[in-house]
């Protein structure tokens, strides 16, 4: 196992706790950002891409046919493929909060739709559920086990909020532990189905899940209720018959006490798990190797890697799984130092470098998520903010706060409208043009008619000129109908006759005086 530390050149501070990586062939994409992303990344996904002990993030492209993908925090994610034998993949994404300290209840499916030497696009998915319909949550697992040429994904543990009728201004954060109920989740149909069974007593969260064929390993977690990491191994056998489903259980010996560890695979037949926490406010530095062997499972210690005084001493760690037998770790900065960084980051390698890629590639098994709640006095709800002066992507740009007033009804204000027909503003790939966007594509108002939005973008406005159109009242008429603009001006002003001055009523060299009444008279006749 070898330790290095990596240093984070741009957007360190989208880096927080709860985040989520993603190894799609080889390359690292991050996912679950801490608040509302900017619209030039709308989702919230990155490349992130490690050089030389060195990462960049970079943010990723989607298709237009992709939905919405808020950024989430403690999501179960997996992988999924058709069959055991595709080499194709996807990843499967299930609830987690979002930077409103809500928790969802959706499916997402992520997927690679175009690859080239500079970009990689990918496309994302809603998946509706009917049946049993698991609430929302987060630190659980899903993972996706292959019974008989057919395959279902299996979702268990996890936290959720108190019901809503027990809810109090003082507790409206507050969460318990989920029912130990394990779900059935067909991908295909979109149908769920609950089960109970009598070995699982406790919802355990930020467990280590670990899928093989046709069975999932539970390891570990933490019951919220007794505040106890109970040293638990579960095996939860999935039959898929032509009819119904087979679900059962058996408790094994051999279990170890730990929480929001990290789970990398190194081998077709081995696993490592690195990190988590064995009590409150106590890592555990101890790394385990869970080995099978036919439907036999081994879990043993193995020799520690040559941590860092800044990681032993560190009262929070997390991370992710990169994939390749590799794991992302972060932990808290020097907050003594006035210019110390929000985190520290390191990346451990736990696999040796000729195994073959392939083989460090394949995993089924969820990517457990770390929650400092669970070492820390601080709460689960605890929002880590963006400073004004986090990086950003331009470099000297401030980040975005959420603004409830980005929520409005697009379809209402157009922002997102096809507005001419060589419209070209794209709600995946848009990046700020005008130093005046914050948080959607500058638009102006076309006058004709009863007035529809149009991109300033696409109608080529200079920056100065889009800013004197948006202030006061002043009319503007897009490309298409600036010619009838132009029709309906009002005709050329005429100039009105000029009157005489009253001198010149004096006849030159008469040396006559005019009298009081002719003066009035003439007036009246030149006026």
């Amino acid at each position: 196992m070898s330790l290095q530390m990596i240093t984070v050149s741009n957007n360190m501070a989208l880096i927080q706790p709860g985040f989520s990586l993603m190894n799609f062939d080889g390359q690292v994409f991050f996912f679950g950002q801490k608040g509302w992303p900017k619209r030039s990344c709308p989702t919230g996904v990155f490349h992130f891409d490690v050089k030389h002990n060195h990462l960049k993030l970079k943010p990723a492209v989607f298709s237009k046919d992709s939905c919405y993908l808020p950024p989430l925090r403690y999501p179960a994610t997996c992988i999924f493929r058709s069959s055991l034998e595709s080499e194709k993949h996807q990843y499967i994404i299930h609830g987690g909060k979002t930077p409103n300290n809500e928790l969802s209840d959706k499916i997402y499916v992520m997927s690679v739709v175009g690859k080239n030497n500079k970009k990689v696009t990918f496309r994302c998915t809603e998946k509706d559920l009917v049946g049993d319909v698991p609430e929302a949550r987060y630190g659980h697992s899903i993972d996706v086990v292959y019974s008989r040429g057919k395959s279902m994904g299996v979702l268990f543990g996890g936290r959720s909020y108190i019901p809503s009728a027990q809810r109090t201004t003082e507790k409206w954060n507050s969460v318990a532990d989920c029912l130990p109920h394990v779900f059935l989740v067909d991908f295909e149909f979109g149908c769920s189905t609950s089960y109970i069974l009598p070995e699982l007593q406790d919802g355990l969260s930020f467990h280590v899940s670990i899928a093989r064929n046709d069975t999932i390993y539970i390891l570990g977690g933490h019951s919220l209720a007794n505040n106890i990491r109970p040293a638990n191994l579960y095996r939860i056998k999935v039959d898929l018959p032509l009819g119904s489903p087979a679900v059962s259980c058996e408790v094994l010996p051999g279990g170890i006490s730990v929480s929001s560890a990290i789970l990398t695979q190194t081998n077709n037949d081995e696993f490592v798990i690195v990190g988590g926490y064995q009590l409150e406010n106590q890592k555990r530095m101890v790394c385990n190797i869970v080995s099978f062997e036919d439907n036999k499972i081994e879990i043993r210690e193995m020799e520690t890697p040559d941590w860092t005084p800044d990681i032993k001493h560190s009262k929070i760690w997390f991370g992710s799984n990169m994939g390749n037998g590799t794991v992302f770790l972060g932990i808290p900065g020097d907050n003594k130092q006035a210019t110390s960084e929000g985190f520290y980051f390191y990346m451990l390698k736990c696999a040796e470098d000729d195994v073959n890629e392939d083989q460090k590639t394949l995993t089924n098994s969820q990517t457990s998520t770390e929650d400092p709640g669970d070492s820390t006095p601080f709460e689960d709800s605890e929002e880590f903010c963006f400073s004004a002066e986090a990086c950003s992507f331009d470099g000297d740009d401030e980040f975005d706060t959420y603004n409830e007033d980005d929520e409005e009804d697009e379809s209402e204000t157009g922002y997102w409208i096809t507005c001419c027909p060589t419209c070209d503003v794209d709600i995946n790939t848009w990046v700020p043009f005008y130093s005046t966007e914050l948080n959607k594509p500058a638009m102006i108002y076309c006058s004709h008619g009863d007035g529809h939005w149009v991109h300033a973008q696409c109608m080529d406005l200079e920056e100065r000129t889009l800013i004197h159109l948006s202030e006061g009242s002043n009319k503007y008429y897009c490309n298409e109908h600036v010619k009838i603009a132009r029709a309906l001006q009002t005709p050329k002003r005429v100039l009105p006759l000029k009157k005489p001055p009253l001198k010149s009523l004096h006849k030159k060299g008469s040396g006559k005086i005019l009298t009081p009444a002719k003066k009035s008279f003439l007036r009246r006749l030149f006026d």
